[in-house]
């Protein structure tokens, strides 16, 4: 049973090899310092942090995130160290909260290896506190207890670091802050907080079938305070089995606080003095006769099991949740090895150091003991591991066909019932994820909508360990059909007419590519082609640019010019930048900058290496870029432990005619419309 400790509190510790869970519902930095039998640290280096997260015994996150696992090996740490503190800070200079008293009060857990919860301490009575030493691990008589602390500090991280005794503890803190936010800069961002109108636009979808549901067994209805219903019947359960009233939600939602949806809003629209909280996720229904999925009796897996105002909202919630989740295991089981590692290189060094015990019997049962002993904790890391992957996959194979076409791959059933939205929906699928401890477990990525960034397919080598099996040509080739399928995508899921798609292909190298594009009908201008075309296009975007911008500005909307396409426009630009001169660069960049905020997007086919001659005026391009590899390649970070993702292309399956099948559905549309 956890105890729940107040401040000033202590709890023995059963055992030596901890894990400790932090969270505080907004990316928070945590690190723990050494310190000695006076709670001084006696060194720089005594302090586990983003910048340096390992030391004997110790390891912590590596950026800032919403939730941690620090795991301890309290044999491990120096025979000096009597106190271990866990430390927590707010970021700085990346936007975010400036005082804990600005957050939900932050939760430390301590727990053993499997999972089974010690203590627990929530840090309460925070307010301008930036920075606060949550709990200490302390020596009493030859064994370990923990302490909840709440020590807060107004001065931030160099404050705390100075009563530690660190004696340079400004330039420390400059430095842990700057790796920090270097980080979350090279993250995949969570995504961003449901607006206002998202939430108007998902209401008001509730009262129609939308294709994708419908595809999926989900019927619009509506919730909240006008009674009615959603239909949420899987489509491998047969039971119609009516949903369990709408409530308040009592599962937390993912530790991605942008994901989760405010209470500001509801598919009723509820006064904004009373709003009421989103509706919990439904009762499922008795899987049918043969069915993977367990009763929710058995707490089986259930799509759309999450918190939200629509099916649309509840799927993505659980997607992000389940990347989350994966995340959090996979981050524990490396750091259960490493620690198992580190301890049997300390005890088989331990062995070789002492001459009288490096040879002969003892020291080979030391060894054999040693190395068994590593086997035993590996073994338990990896049946923790195997038992979420387990559940996680089990997870997967219910969401995977009940997703919408917005957030389906190419291979999904739902595809051959397509029809045109009527809204646009929250994401894109852009591909998927997957770490190498995953198997052949594949987590969606999800993009909302509309995008904030613009795209870049690295036609290129990046030095990955698939890239080496191409050669240049089949790069190039596969980036082309990577951005065909997303492009496609896109154009699927806006409503008819809500959507324009531009083209750049200076030399029709990708014209093959673009052949569905062009067959459909979709594409109403043709690519640009040669400089001619290439200036023509840019200039006719970067005007649509300043126009609308200058009409926000000065609350001129209705004075635009009547042939303004004011739909979504997507500039898909091959081969770049073959064809283009020191104008149309520096137009391309413009819009990369100032295109996403007034609804121009920008999509680059490139190899970077082709845009050597442009030195460094380019880089901020790149920057300003995501950037996706049309071969599964290991170069997405995630804001929780900085793992490296394994993405893969979305790309529509070999022999398929499916991606043709929608344009056409979609030109259809629009001639309709």
């Amino acid at each position: 049973m956890t105890a729940e400790l107040v401040r000033g509190q202590n709890h023995p510790l059963p055992g030596v090899r901890l894990e400790i869970r932090v969270s505080a519902g907004k990316p928070i930095v945590a690190g723990a310092t050494l310190n000695d039998e006076n709670g001084r640290m006696r060194e720089e280096e005594w302090i586990a942090h983003p910048a340096a997260p390992q030391l004997p015994g110790l390891e912590v996150s590596r950026q800032a995130a919403a939730d941690h696992r620090l795991a301890v090996d309290l044999d491990a740490v120096q025979d000096d160290v009597h106190r271990v503190n866990v430390l927590l800070a707010l970021p700085t200079g990346v936007g975010g909260p400036t005082s804990f008293g600005a957050l939900p009060a932050p939760s430390v857990t301590v727990t053993g290896l499997d999972g089974d919860g010690i203590a627990n301490y929530t840090i309460t009575g925070l307010s301008a506190e930036s920075a606060v030493v949550a709990v200490e691990l302390y020596r009493r008589q030859g064994s370990w207890k923990v302490r909840a602390v709440g020590q807060g500090y107004s001065g931030g991280l160099s404050a705390m670091l100075a009563d530690q005794g660190v004696p340079r503890a400004e330039e420390l803190a400059a430095g842990i802050n700057e790796a920090v936010a270097g980080g979350m800069r090279r993250s995949v961002a969570a995504p961003p907080p449901r607006t206002d109108s998202d939430r108007a636009r998902s209401g008001a979808a509730m009262s129609s079938t939308q294709g994708g549901a419908a595809a999926a067994g989900t019927q619009g209805g509506s919730t909240g305070t006008s009674g009615g219903g959603i239909n949420y019947r899987h489509p491998n359960r047969s039971s119609a089995a009516a949903p369990a009233a709408a409530s308040s939600a009592t599962s937390t939602p993912p530790p991605s606080a942008p994901t989760a949806p405010s209470a500001s809003g509801a598919a009723a629209a509820p006064p904004p003095a009373a709003p009421s909280p989103p509706p919990a996720a439904p009762a499922s229904p008795a899987p049918a006769a043969g069915s993977s999925a367990s009763s929710p009796g058995q707490g089986g897996p259930v799509a759309g099991d999450a918190t939200g105002w629509s099916m649309d909202e509840r799927l993505y919630n659980q997607v992000w949740g389940m990347f989350e989740d994966l995340a959090r295991s996979v981050a524990a089981f490396r750091s259960a090895t490493d620690f198992a590692e580190s301890r049997m290189e300390q005890e088989l060094e331990k062995v070789l150091s002492d001459p009288s015990t490096r040879v002969g019997p003892a020291a080979d049962a030391a060894r054999s003991a040693a190395r068994a002993k590593h086997a035993e904790l590996v073994d338990q890391a990896r049946a923790v591991l195997d038992r979420d992957l387990g559940q996680l996959t089990a997870e997967a194979e219910v969401v995977e066909p009940a997703l919408p076409p917005a957030y389906a791959g190419w291979d999904n059933p739902v595809w051959h019932a397509y029809q045109p939205p009527t809204e646009r929906p929250m994401a894109l699928r852009l591909g998927d994820l997957s770490l190498p401890e995953s198997g052949p477990l594949r987590i969606p990525m999800l993009m909302r909508l509309p995008l904030d960034r613009g795209l870049w397919i690295d036609s290129g080598r990046s030095g990955g360990p698939s890239d080496a099996a191409f050669g240049s040509d089949e790069l190039r080739r596969r980036a082309a059909e990577t951005a065909t399928a997303i492009a496609a995508r896109l154009t699927a899921a806006y409503p008819p007419g809500d959507f324009t798609l531009n083209v750049i292909d200076p030399a029709g190298s990708a014209a093959t590519a673009l052949a569905p594009f062009r067959d459909s009908g979709v594409l109403t201008r043709p690519p640009g082609a040669g400089s001619a075309g290439v200036n023509e296009v840019l200039e006719r975007l970067t005007q649509r640019v300043d126009l609308v911008q200058m009409a926000v500005r000065s609350g001129a909307s209705d004075a635009l010019p009547p042939d303004i396409d004011l739909a979504e426009q997507l500039l898909l630009v091959h081969d770049f930048p073959h064809g283009f001169d020191d104008r149309s660069v520096t137009q391309l960049r413009y819009l990369a900058d100032e295109g996403p905020s007034v609804g121009v997007n920008l999509m680059v086919v490139a190899d970077r290496a082709d845009a050597r001659a442009y030195g460094p005026v380019l880089d901020p391009l790149w920057r300003a870029l995501l950037r996706l590899s049309p071969v599964p390649d290991d170069h997405l970070g995630d804001p929780w432990v900085g793992h490296h993702w394994t993405y893969e292309p979305p790309l529509v399956p070999a022999g398929s005619g499916i991606l043709q099948e929608v344009l056409h559905r979609v030109a259809a549309a629009r001639r309709t419309a």
